[in-house]
Formats: C-alpha cells, structure tokens, sequence
C-alpha cells in the first residue's frame, strides 16, 4: 500500500462529507452523493472521508456503509484518497475495513470509541486487532479522553498507521502530544476551521472538513495560507467561516445535547449552494425555523466575502 501517498494527502483538507438520503430518509441517493464528491474534488479537495460522524455513520447500516464507500470511489478514482469510516465491535471494524478494501478505498478511520464500559488495556487491544487486521492505512480518531496519549503512543508505531484526527478542544494536549509521541504519522486537526491557525502552529499538518463540502474554494484557501504562514489571511478566512460553525456546535431548540445542528446545518447549505444535503436521520432532527434562516445568513456572508476578495484581486 501507498501509505507515503496517503499521508502526502492528509497533509491538507480532509473533507467529511455527508450521506445524502432521499425526501423520506430511508434511501441513500447515490447519484447526489457522486455528484457531491465530484464538487469537492473538482475544487482541489484530495482527501475524502465517507461514513464518518459528518455522514452518520451510527444511522446507517453496514450494507449501506459499505455501499457508501464504494459510491465514492467509483466517483472520485484515484483523484483523492479515500478513508472510510469503522467503529462498533472489533469484528464490525476488520469486516468493514475488508469490503471498504475491495470496494476501493485506501484507508479506514477507527471511530471514536461509544462502548459503555472501556478499559484501557482492552481497548488497546481493540486497536491492535483492528490495525493488525488490514494492508490499509489507518486514521486514529481521538474525540475523547478515552484515547489515550499511551494508546496513541502504542498505536502510531504501525506502519500502516497513518495519521490522527485530534477532535479535542485542548491545544495543549495536542501540542503536547506531537512533541513526545514519536511516529511517522501525520496530526490533523480535528475541530474544523475555527481553530485551525493555532493547531497548525503546534503541528497539525491538516484539517477536516464539514463546511468545505458546500465552500471548498474557501476552506482550501485557508489551508494554502496555513502552509504559507500568511497568518492574516488565514484569520480572516477564519472569521468569515466562524459564525457558521458556532451555529453547528449549538443543540438547536427543545434540546440540550451539544452540537445537534452540526449536520442538518451542512446539509441545507449544501441545498443551498445547489448540491445534494437532503433530511438527516435519527437521532437527529431538521434545523428550527430560526436556525435555517442562520443558516442561509451566515452562508450568504461566506459567499459575499469570497466574491469581495476576489474582486480586490
């Protein structure tokens, strides 16, 4: 396996793209879903993650991710890197990696653990099955204090481990991690665009992506100014892009679980942009009223800037 390629592409945008289901949201549509990737591929974007939490992975069935997975590198080829989502017990993960494998993709990304009782040792264990299991690379998905930094330390010695996505809020334990960790993978940071300059001034070598699947123009651009250290332009991308992922970390109304807007949110500024966002499924609800109107706001003020900046040119 190619895994010096797949780091090269991790060391940009990682974009989570979502699943795209029909009115009723029973079926998939796959077609929306390859016209999706496309859009963000034809853009620049060269790291594509299906099925991960941005695609509901935990609302889908193993037949549906699997299909998933495939519609995407059916439409993308060898244009992008492809890293499909896995979670649940350790044989759901090492069956999934296997069809993703045949399927076409070039990597998987271990899901943050949702067990109700963990223990560290099992759950090192749970990892080296997984890891030990594939010829894929493998992304590590840290959401939690449930990864540790020993578990990461054990981990990353692979040689198909690939790469981390930290999804935690704690610079200084990402800071800390990259500095005494020794291993050749590349750290992304895993909280989006808000918090990507002080990440990459501690390592992160990329980001993930939910918004880029509507503005990939934009969030590439933020990346290109990361790398050029070009801090100023890199803030103010980062301020246009702010108020839309506040409002996707909020619970939305009658709720009080963190960030239940952050898909219905993607997804209808993907319908607004003229690409494919559809309903979501349970656990999780449509945007309120209020929040869609946010939604169209925040977006439109995104278009705006992008359209200023390039007129300035």
């Amino acid at each position: 396996m190619q895994y010096q390629r797949i780091k090269s592409d991790l060391r940009g945008v990682a974009f989570t793209n979502p699943t795209p289901f029909d009115e009723s949201g029973e079926e998939i549509r796959h077609d929306a879903l390859a016209s999706n990737v496309r859009h963000v591929v034809d853009a620049g974007g060269r790291v594509i993650i299906p099925c991960g939490n941005t695609g509901e992975y935990y609302s889908l069935t193993n037949e549906e991710r699997v299909a998933v997975v495939e519609t995407v590198a059916e439409a993308v080829g060898d244009e992008a890197t492809i890293v499909g989502g896995v979670g649940g017990s350790t044989q759901t993960a090492i069956e999934l990696a296997s069809a993703y494998e045949d399927v076409g993709a070039d990597a998987i990304m271990v899901m943050h653990p949702v067990h109700t009782y963990i223990h560290q040792v099992g759950l090192i264990d749970y990892y080296r099955e997984i890891v030990e299991s594939t010829d894929l690379g493998v992304v590590l998905y840290k959401r939690g204090p449930a990864v540790t930094r020993e578990l990461l330390a054990e981990i990353t010695g692979y040689e198909n481990v690939v790469g981390v996505k930290y999804a935690v809020n704690d610079v200084k334990g990402f800071s800390e991690m990259v500095e005494t960790i020794d291993a050749d993978v590349v750290w992304s940071n895993g909280i989006a665009e808000r918090f990507a300059p002080a990440f990459a001034v501690e390592g992160a070598e990329g980001f993930t992506t939910g918004i880029g699947n509507f503005v990939p123009e934009q969030v590439l651009a933020l990346m290109d100014a990361l790398e050029a250290e070009a801090w100023d332009r890199a803030r103010e991308l980062r301020e246009q892009i702010r108020p839309f992922e506040n409002l996707r970390e909020e619970p939305g109304e009658e709720n009080d679980l963190a960030a239940a807007n952050n898909v219905p949110a993607v997804k209808h500024a993907m319908d607004l942009a003229g690409l494919h966002g559809g309903p979501v499924r349970e656990p999780l609800v449509e945007l309120s009223e209020t929040d869609r109107r946010r939604a169209e706001e925040y977006y439109e003020r995104i278009r705006e800037a992008t359209d200023e900046h390039a007129t300035a040119r």
